[in-house]
């Protein structure tokens, strides 16, 4: 069983899951076909689901089950995510059986064991709505829960219980800080940029908080610098730029949320897209491609970055600045959030300007660090000062 991508006559692309024989199965197809098409979710997704899909096939096909009686003992699975490295779960094993003796190192997180508990869950679910599987599985899967556990603020808002759905297997995550760049990082990330195009690329994720496939899937015509765009068609006032979700760019670059959203951005930015600006014109090649950025050094010159080459970049630009360890493009993303947040703005403005569909995905970075616990501890007065003496 392995993930594998597909390209539709029409140009859109998702992930299904193929079986040893490399023909599609079916049940898997089904629901990736769905998250893709009839959710209209992003091909990335498809590709993390289908990947987690095959895990749980390949376990159930080596150990002697079937789909269906696997998903009645997701207990035994998560034991096996959380043992089997890649020599038992790769696709190239022949065998399921996993020795692990005491104190071993877990093969997997809790985050990624229930990541891909939710895709197997989304499967089976999905197959049963469709009639390929029978409806007890459903209840073996979620049981039904009320919300006198929820935080007041995420109840019935009538003050009446209502009831949800939960799931039955899942790990619980410790809390763990968001996994920024630092500042420090981010300036000697600039300061080891050969070009233009690189320094802007690196300030749009770090101060504008763009994805890499939102990066790459930039077009000029969504980058307004105007102090006012209205003449432009835009009530967005001062400079901005737009994420557009595209169904189709050559370069399979793809926005994740569904929303267009406008990213604010500060002079820094507007005087890099200045100076990128000419460093383009530059370049024959490119004054055809509607793409901000567009292969400048390396063939084929003028088609537009691949989402992979952001981080082929950034491993560049942190070997060459020194870094002990390269910075990732999400680690920028979340730099931004953080700093955002620590600045005093509210959750609702973080997730606004970093896309979010749900306030929950922007909780991790209102947390303040630990200079700021320090400070508020600090700035509550002493006992004796309360009582009137000194220090």
């Amino acid at each position: 069983m392995r993930a594998f991508p597909v390209r539709l006559p029409s140009g859109q692309r998702y992930w299904t899951v193929l079986d040893e024989d490399l023909q599609v199965v079916v049940v898997a197809d089904g629901f990736l076909r769905h998250q893709r098409f009839g959710r209209d979710g992003a091909e990335s997704t498809t590709k993390a689901y289908a990947h987690a899909i095959a895990l749980f096939l390949r376990w159930c096909a080596r150990s002697g089950r079937s789909w269906e009686a696997g998903a009645e003992q997701l207990g035994s699975f998560m034991t096996w995510l959380a043992h089997a490295g890649s020599g038992v779960s790769g696709s190239d094993a022949d065998t399921a059986v996993v020795l692990a003796g005491p104190g071993g190192r877990a093969a997997r997180s809790p985050s990624r064991i229930n990541s891909v508990l939710t895709a197997v869950r989304g499967m089976v679910v999905h197959a049963v709505a469709d009639g390929r599987a029978p409806s007890r599985l459903v209840p073996l899967l979620y049981e039904v829960a009320d919300d006198r556990d929820l935080p007041e603020q995420a109840r019935d808002c009538d003050g009446a219980m209502s009831w949800r759905m939960r799931a039955r297997h899942r790990l619980h995550e410790p809390e763990t800080p968001v996994e920024r760049a630092s500042d420090e990082d981010i300036v000697a990330l600039l300061r080891a940029c050969r070009s233009a195009r690189d320094r802007l690329i690196v300030l749009l994720m770090a101060r504008g908080g763009l994805r890499r496939g939102e990066l790459c899937g930039l077009r000029r015509a969504d980058v307004h610098l105007l102090i006012d765009s209205r003449p432009l068609g835009c009530e967005v006032a001062r400079a901005h730029l737009h994420v557009v979700r595209r169904e189709e760019n050559p370069n399979g670059a793809w926005a994740k949320s569904r929303r267009q959203r406008p990213v604010p951005l500060d002079f820094v930015t507007v005087g890099a897209f200045d100076t990128y600006e000419f460093e383009r014109m530059r370049v024959r090649q490119a004054a055809a491609s509607d793409f901000v950025f567009v292969n400048l050094f390396n063939g084929p010159i003028g088609a537009p970055m691949r989402p992979d080459a952001i981080g082929e970049l950034l491993t560049a630009l942190s070997r060459r600045a020194g870094l002990d360890v390269a910075v990732r493009p999400h680690q920028l993303r979340h730099a931004y959030g953080s700093n955002i947040a620590d600045a005093g703005c509210g959750i609702d403005v973080v997730a606004d300007l970093l896309g979010h569909a749900s306030i929950l995905s922007s909780q991790v970075y209102v947390h303040p660090d630990e200079g700021r616990l320090r400070a508020a501890v600090e700035m509550v007065p002493s006992p004796r000062e309360q009582a009137g003496g000194g220090r």
